[in-house]
């Protein structure tokens, strides 16, 4: 896809209506035909969630930083550019999928409102902004609609390391006269604020101690870039991580890690399709825990030196009891697809999610389909729950197997969008699904992938 089609979809999503307003005549939609095995090999793209805090990391200095393997096609990296642009950096795709991000100049210390409410990831552009020009202004976050997501573990951190905060009018006020290092602990170990804080603490003065740190794959990925560009940073146990502020960062190459979240998708289609699927470039150490469960639930793959295979056969899986945890543990992202896959095995599964409280709402769609499951208020699990005693449906209880047919969907947010599209893909009929922008922000041509792989999915514009 051009880059110009790509604007053109960006465009098209952040004028789409995500609450659902407008009429399904005049939304974008899928078209999808169920019942198709999927057969054949599509090349996993590069992360979304590791792509776009790079493109932020780039600010930290006034050279040309360039990134390969990068996800063009997400409305998410559009964003992201589009946030770069407002604040005045320079931002030249080189190749479909190679990107140069040069901040010579930051001319801006704003971030646009109607940019910075799409997502979250404003609250990034912080550390940079504070190290170069003294403050930055970020609107309260946007993204998608699973619960609260504040980012008050990020603006706590800054403010440990000297950045005085205000509030007023929706926007947050941060200024400094200079960012120094602090010991910061993180009361969870959220993704994205060790990533801000990371990106802040490499050119704080002396030294940065972020405890009880998240330690996703894509973190990593961050650490690693900030390395090239000369920052010190050391990965310690017990989820420690320490940071020596340097002067000055220089630019960098680097290679963005392949989306493990796509590659879940792919492979639970191919399950559910009774297909078999090569995805090229699926790493099997960034989703070990993964390949464990189907393990446990009794399917079967294929892992290669490029590629895994996933081939799907007509026994169903078996039924499990399932908790999301942070990494290493078995990730929230794949909680939705796994789901549904759930909704197929002989006998009921228990999924406990301790990430996010509110995370099951997509289960009364797929109830509706013809799937049997049922929500509750209990830690139906045995880890450490911050929920637990809480009014919040987060164990989901699933009784299988249960065909599945055709209806009309609306995509609620990114990752329960994908389990809407791989129900489609296995339910018998044709299914509407709107709210596709979501979809489009956070996978890369996921209907073109999935139609080089036999699926009968059309994309109806808008307005048609």
């Amino acid at each position: 896809m051009s880059r110009e089609a790509i604007e053109m979809s960006a465009v098209e999503m952040s004028t789409a209506s995500v609450d659902g307003v407008a009429s399904g005549q005049e939304r974008a939609c899928y078209l999808i035909e169920g019942g198709i095995p999927l057969k054949g090999e599509v090349r996993n793209s590069g992360a979304k969630n590791a792509a776009t805090k790079l493109m932020v990391a780039a600010l930290l200095t006034e050279d040309p930083c360039t990134l390969r393997n990068m996800p063009a096609g997400l409305g998410d990296v559009t964003i992201t550019e589009q946030v770069l642009r407002a604040l005045g950096a320079e931002v030249t795709w080189l190749e479909d999928t190679v990107v140069s991000v040069r901040a010579a100049h930051l001319t801006n210390t704003v971030v646009p409102l109607e940019l910075g409410r799409k997502n979250r990831l404003a609250v990034m552009t912080t550390g940079p902004l504070l190290h170069r020009s003294g403050q930055a202004v970020i609107p309260a976050p946007g993204g998608d609609r699973i619960g609260p997501r504040p980012i008050n573990f990020h603006l706590d951190g800054l403010q440990r390391m000297g950045a005085a905060l205000d509030f007023r009018d929706g926007l947050y006020h941060l200024r400094t006269d200079g960012l120094r290092g602090a010991t910061i602990e993180l009361p969870f170990p959220s993704v994205m604020a060790t990533e801000t804080l990371l990106i802040a603490a490499t050119l704080a003065r002396g030294v940065t101690v972020i405890s009880n740190a998240a330690i996703e794959p894509e973190i990593i990925d961050l650490i690693k870039f900030l390395q090239k560009m000369g920052a010190i940073i050391e990965q310690r146990v017990d989820r420690k991580i320490v940071i020596e502020g340097v002067q000055r960062l220089h630019g960098a190459e680097h290679r963005v890690i392949t989306d493990r979240n796509e590659a879940v998708s792919l492979a639970i289609a191919a399950y559910l399709t009774h297909g078999n699927v090569r995805v090229i470039g699926a790493e099997q150490g960034m989703l070990l825990t993964f390949l464990n469960t189907l393990y446990r639930v009794g399917l079967d793959f294929t892992v290669e030196e490029d590629a895994i295979c996933f081939f799907g056969t007509d026994t169903p899986p078996r039924p499990i009891a399932l908790e999301t945890d942070v990494h290493p543990g078995f990730m929230t992202d794949w909680q939705q697809p796994f789901t549904l896959l759930l909704t197929q095995a002989h006998g009921m599964s228990v999924i406990h999610e301790t990430i996010y409280e509110d995370r099951f709402g997509y289960t009364q769609d797929l109830n509706q389909m013809g799937a049997d499951t049922g929500l509750f208020t209990r830690c139906l699990g045995e880890l450490a729950c911050r929920f637990r005693e809480s009014d919040f449906y987060h164990s989901c209880v699933v009784r299988g197997p249960t065909p599945l047919h055709a209806a009309e969907l609306t995509m609620p947010d990114i990752r329960a969008g994908a389990a809407y599209i791989l129900a489609a893909l296995c339910a018998h009929g044709v299914s509407t699904v709107y709210g596709i922008e979501h979809i489009e922000r956070g996978y890369d041509h996921l209907d073109a992938k999935l139609r080089s792989l036999g699926a009968k999915i059309e994309r109806v514009p808008s307005g048609r």
